[in-house]
């Protein structure tokens, strides 16, 4: 397409929390507003959100998160920074990785396999910057964000892909091979797979490193969840609700608090 004459790039939508200056705000309109161009496809919508944390209990307070709707797929990328013009920055380079990657794998998003090879889809390649946990006192905390929706049914190689571009630690989705609530999440070198009912059967069959978890998620409700979460000190936990019987994840934010997971 004729991006010159058919398509006019958004203007980035900048949201802020904390004592983030105009300055900062400005940069990273235009810094974002940068990446457009090396987008696959076109940008039709640009959010960015940035966070200065309060006090010194943080050692990169500066967090920088940005949303991009690339012709009807959401790429995400999130970062921390000592300052914010440093998690700006950072922000824009994580988000070239991440459209570089959709490129690179466009074709193949739905039903297909990645063209690459399997060290193009290693996560532990690239730095993370992520946000550190807010070390919010432990009776402060609450489940303050819950999100259900229908989960996306594809293999743990279009998870895999989904996750990278997401820029999360794990997602919950519909296995298609065996219709169950799954889960997919970074291990080591490659990536670890949990679902409601394992079935390792996996070997071969994946073009990412992938193992499966042979254990089920235990059922519980969601206050169990929060104790296993905080006994274990793991970032999430996978877990078959009781009143539903499907997979939930709770995990921890990065404001301290906790997220909710759950199937529609």
């Amino acid at each position: 397409m004729n991006r010159s004459t058919t398509w006019a790039a958004p203007e980035v939508a900048v949201e802020h929390r904390g004592a983030v200056s105009r300055d900062s705000a400005d940069h990273a309109r235009s810094t974002i507003a940068a990446v457009f161009g090396h987008a696959p496809e076109p940008v039709l919508f640009a959010r960015v959100r940035l966070t200065m944390a309060a006090g010194p209990a943080v050692a990169r307070p500066a967090v920088a998160q940005a949303n991009l709707d690339v012709n009807g797929r959401l790429v995400r990328a999130q970062v921390a920074g000592a300052t914010m013009r440093e998690a700006i920055d950072l922000l824009h380079d994580r988000l070239l990785v991440r459209l570089d990657r959709v490129g690179r794998h466009w074709e193949a998003r739905r039903g297909g396999r990645p063209t690459a090879g399997p060290h193009e889809w290693r996560h532990g390649a690239e730095p993370t910057h992520r946000p550190e946990y807010y070390p919010r006192p432990m009776e402060e905390r609450e489940v303050i964000r819950h999100k259900s929706f229908t989960l996306a049914a594809e293999s743990p190689d279009e998870a895999a892909f989904d996750m990278e571009t997401l820029d999360y630690g794990f997602l919950l989705f519909t296995d298609t091979e065996t219709g169950q609530d799954s889960v997919i999440y970074h291990s080591g070198e490659g990536y670890r797979l949990a679902q409601v009912a394992p079935r390792p059967r996996r070997e071969g069959t994946s073009a990412v490193p992938l193992t499966v978890s042979p254990h089920p998620p235990p059922r519980m409700g969601v206050r169990e969840a929060i104790d296993r979460l905080e006994t274990t000190g793991l970032p999430f936990v996978f877990f078959l609700d009781a009143r539903t019987g499907r997979g939930n994840v709770l995990y921890h934010r990065y404001d301290g608090h906790y997220g909710l997971i759950t199937p529609a």
